[in-house]
């Protein structure tokens, strides 16, 4: 898997969904920038995962906070006095790591730097904060520090009151939220799955005390259906519960939705977490603001403070996944082709439209067929090189559906429509075609 991972990154680079970050300068370690396609793919992750959160739901509403909040904020959450990964160095090759990673004690005698094998190097380690400071206005001193938020959930809990009253919401109802977020991470890599900046897909539900495990396990239900309806395999997705060595200070019971990236001594890695938070999030900041979060229910006529269930996904890693799950190679005719298994609802290109020779005015009516079809999917038209090559490039960035104009077409108005995975074709009469795809993508 290893192997898949230095292949993936660099079909990558080749066929515009990452590069890497300021490259013309040599790159910058774990920042990543998304080229056409992974735009299209992100953005496509990012449409479906708010729309089953919010535009399919009614108890649930989005929210877009600011990336600067009150330092205060981050007091609050416990992010400036805990939010640290303990850090060793090797005296030797320099090399960093977070000690509790290491699956062994670094301060033992016998302690070997997996990088350059020397023994007992390793430095004593020192706590880190992950987050990165800044300065707000002119002058640079302790009054005008700020930090970049290192998670989204904080905005949705100061604005947990606005949204109530502004949207007249009861409980149980949620706020989901998509945006960036920056971690001064030690021991970022394999490719976009830890980075520096990111971006989360974080929904925090607001429930009365004591339905806390009733809504955790209907959420975690819940996204792992979104996950298979991606189309992820099965077999690659399974739950790990966090004993309670593992728990957060402030979660009473979690679960990672872990994805089989195959990177590592470990091959299952988090894609997303299921947390019941309880009552520590609104409890911290209704202590450090002064201002009641309390919520007033009319049935019961009693006051008390929500408790929250937690999802929050990385939308980076997420996108990591479709990727690695859908990576395939295979042999035909002992020919290797490489393709992207999407699922039509994501992939960045939903169909390509090929005249299969640039005469008898093929490429007039393919470019027809594109413009129309560009009012409801995301079109691609390509006319360059042999078909065969044009339909490897379309496999390789994972567009599901190639569309040929052909001799037949000059004769009845029908192309044919290609299958990615299967490689079967049909026939269908060009002016049905917006109607057929979109059958095909429902019914994938």
């Amino acid at each position: 898997m290893e192997n898949v991972m230095e292949k993936l990154t660099a079909l990558c680079k080749r066929r515009g969904f990452v590069f890497p970050s300021s490259d013309i300068y040599g790159g910058i370690n774990a920042c990543w920038d998304y080229g056409p396609m992974g735009v299209r793919l992100k953005n496509n992750i990012k449409t479906a995962w708010m729309n089953s959160m919010t535009r399919l739901r009614e108890d649930v509403v989005p929210l877009d906070a600011a990336i600067l909040m009150h330092p205060r904020v981050w007091e609050a959450s416990g992010h400036v006095g805990a939010f640290t990964d303990p850090l060793v160095d090797c005296r030797h090759c320099k090399a960093r790591y977070r000690a509790d990673e290491m699956g062994f004690d670094p301060a033992a005698p016998d302690a070997q730097c997996p990088k350059c094998g020397m023994k007992g190097t390793f430095t004593e380690p020192r706590m880190f904060n992950l987050m990165f400071k800044t300065f707000m206005g002119p002058v640079e001193d302790a009054a005008s520090v700020v930090y970049l938020r290192p998670e989204t959930a904080q905005g949705i809990y100061v604005n947990f009151d606005n949204v109530r009253v502004s949207m007249r919401k009861k409980l149980p109802f949620g706020i989901a939220q998509i945006g960036k977020a920056f971690r001064n991470e030690i021991t970022p890599g394999n490719f976009i799955f830890r980075t520096r900046e990111f971006e989360q897909m974080e929904m925090q539900f607001f429930i009365k005390p004591g339905e806390n495990e009733k809504w955790f396990e209907y959420w975690k239900e819940q996204r792992m259906q979104w996950l298979l309806g991606l189309g992820v395999r099965p077999e690659s997705l399974r739950f790990h519960d966090h004993g309670p060595g593992e728990l957060a200070h402030y979660a009473r019971a979690a679960t990672d939705i872990q994805f089989h990236f195959g990177f590592g001594s470990d091959p299952w890695h988090e894609l997303e977490g299921i947390h019941d938070r309880g009552g520590y999030d609104l409890g911290r900041h209704q202590e450090f603001s002064g201002k009641k979060l309390e919520y007033f229910d009319d049935e019961t006529k009693e006051h008390y403070l929500p408790h929250i269930i937690e999802t929050s996904s990385g939308c980076d890693r997420t996108l990591l996944m479709t990727l690695v799950d859908g990576y395939r190679e295979e042999e035909i005719k002992g020919e290797k082709r490489v393709f992207l298994g999407l699922h039509p609802r994501i992939a960045p290109i939903t169909a390509a439209v090929f005249p299969l020779v640039k005469k008898d005015g093929m490429p007039e009516i393919a470019q027809r067929i594109c413009a129309e079809l560009k009012q409801r999917f995301e079109v691609f038209y390509d006319e360059g090189g042999s078909i065969g090559r044009r339909y490897a490039r379309m496999d390789e960035v994972g567009t599901p559906f190639g569309i040929t104009v052909d001799g037949q077409t000059l004769l009845d108005e029908s192309v044919t429509i290609r299958m990615r995975d299967t490689l079967a074709q049909e026939r269908c009469a060009a002016d049905k075609l917006g109607e057929r795809l979109a059958e095909l993508i429902e019914q994938a």
